[in-house]
């Protein structure tokens, strides 16, 4: 069951305290999801206080690079425009996305939390790879149709 149990669980990515649970606990690296963690998937914007986070991490010295299983061409656009690495098309939750990651990033596993907000891909595919993982709420309802009956499960799993 280990899988499925976030090391912490937060209602949005803005509420993760920089320097609290990134800097203080060893974090230097953030492997960051897109959709519905820091893009809305119902307009497609990043939020205001979700780029003055980003801000934050960079002020602090906290490496941020995107990782997603989205492979269309806004998010390679989206990274541009936040002037973040980004590894698409990861196939989360398989290891290889996660591991490119780490190495473009040059960071140490053991300093490296994943960010997302999906159970199933995100954290599960993290947990097999040893790092260390926080699940936020979706940023919207809207959703892929398969995973709104997936949010269901994930729900159950993590309030277990």
């Amino acid at each position: 069951m280990a899988l499925f149990k976030p090391d912490a669980c937060f209602a949005r990515v803005t509420r993760i305290d920089v320097q609290r649970d990134l800097v203080s606990c060893g974090l230097s690296t953030v492997l960051l999801d897109i959709d519905n963690t820091i893009r809305s998937r119902a307009d497609n914007e990043v939020p205001r206080d979700v780029r003055e986070w980003l801000a934050r991490c960079r002020d602090a010295g906290v490496g941020v690079c995107l990782l997603s299983n989205n492979w269309h061409g806004n998010v390679f656009d989206l990274a541009e425009e936040l002037g973040l690495p980004i590894i698409a098309k990861a196939m989360k939750p398989l290891a290889p996305g996660y591991l490119f990651a780490l190495r473009e990033m040059h960071a140490r596993a053991r300093a490296t939390v994943v960010v997302g907000d999906q159970l199933f891909t995100d954290v599960i595919g993290a947990k097999a790879l040893g790092l260390r993982t926080y699940l936020v709420e979706p940023l919207a309802e809207v959703d892929l149709p398969h995973m709104a009956m997936l949010r269901h499960v994930e729900r159950a799993l993590v309030n277990a």
